[in-house]
């Protein structure tokens, strides 16, 4: 679950519906009702934060957004999309990650979903982070 104060529009996670959980976009986000908006690429359907979750971050996730993979001599790998860099110790260990854009560094020290990484890209950035 994903806590309603943590979303935002234009955000991917994983909204459930009847038991079975699919990728969508936060489209539109209602702060009186508490209810999240969001479009699947078929239709949009409002949902309540409960039924929201969070896609973890991995390999295939960040070339989803557009991300190039880098593995270093010492065997981390460094994803980049412009000047915005992720630093992973080794291939696929994801809990551990150092983010920065230009002097802006910042250290990760647990596993963080999709949405929690396009929020950091936007506060570091100033430019929203989608799918390419």
């Amino acid at each position: 679950m994903i806590r309603f104060q943590d979303i935002k529009v234009g955000d991917i996670l994983q909204a459930d519906f009847g038991g079975t959980r699919f990728e969508a976009e936060v489209t539109e986000v209602n702060h009186e009702d508490k209810q999240i908006c969001v479009h699947n690429g078929d239709q949009e359907n409002w949902y309540e934060a409960g039924d929201l979750f969070s896609i973890p971050v991995d390999d295939l996730q960040l070339q989803k957004l557009g991300f190039e993979k880098q593995v270093n001599e010492d065997k981390s790998v460094k994803y980049m999309r412009g000047p915005f860099r992720i630093l992973v110790p080794s291939e696929g260990r994801f809990g551990e990650m150092e983010i920065w854009y230009r002097e802006d560094r910042r250290h990760i020290h647990h596993p963080i979903g999709v949405h929690e990484l396009q929020n950091l890209y936007h506060q570091m950035t100033k430019v929203d982070l989608s799918r390419v």
